[in-house]
């Protein structure tokens, strides 16, 4: 079954429609360019509303390892997600830290990118067209990759479906693809889940 990530939920809204749908996982983005940053006070709020069922995927973008490991240590995200090029020094720095589980974001444009991604030594590795840039890449990229990756980069309800049946990727990540001027729409939310699961029941 492929598992499906909510991202960039800011608002106690946002946690309650995610409780009633069930994704495996949400994220909090914690990159403060992002229109969809939260603080750590907010996500600690979130958090705590939400059902135990979900994990916290927290978002970060050239962040100090001490301050990732901390909010995996303290519980207020289970997973990390990196996004700022975080070299194998800052990943081994990490490990050191917490032995929390690590997502490792890669811009897919080349079979380069796919080699990167292979040979990672994070837990998980999110294949993506760019840094929130709402966009698909191509596809065939990643038609031969071996190792379990999450799929990201202009996911929608309207292509959802389709996505999983092609690439069967371990999981699907959306951020803008279920918002409505910009901010998180229930009824997108609710529609994305279901394309997903549809291509799973058959």
């Amino acid at each position: 079954m492929t598992r499906i990530k909510l991202c960039g939920l800011s608002r106690c809204c946002d946690i309650e429609v995610a409780n009633e749908l069930k994704p495996e996982y949400v994220g909090f983005v914690f990159a403060q360019k992002s229109k969809r940053y939260v603080t750590t006070e907010k996500a600690r709020e979130l958090k705590r509303i939400l059902s135990p069922d979900i994990q916290t995927v927290g978002v970060f973008v050239k962040e100090k390892p001490e301050c990732v490991a901390e909010l995996l240590n303290k519980g207020i995200i289970d997973i990390a997600q990196l996004h700022g090029g975080e070299d194998k020094d800052y990943m081994n720095k990490l490990r050191q830290l917490t032995d929390k589980p690590i997502i490792k974001a890669f811009r897919i444009t080349s079979a380069v990118d796919i080699d990167k991604a292979e040979q990672c030594r994070a837990d998980y590795v999110l294949l993506d067209s760019g840094a929130g840039t709402g966009t698909v890449f191509d596809w065939e990229l990643i038609q031969n990759i071996k190792r379990p990756y999450f799929l990201a980069g202009g996911l929608s309800p309207e292509n959802a479906e389709d996505a999983v049946k092609k690439l069967t990727p371990c999981a699907v990540d959306v951020s803008s693809g279920i918002e409505t001027d910009g901010v998180k729409d229930k009824y997108k939310m609710a529609a994305f889940i279901a394309a997903v699961r549809k291509e799973d029941r058959q």
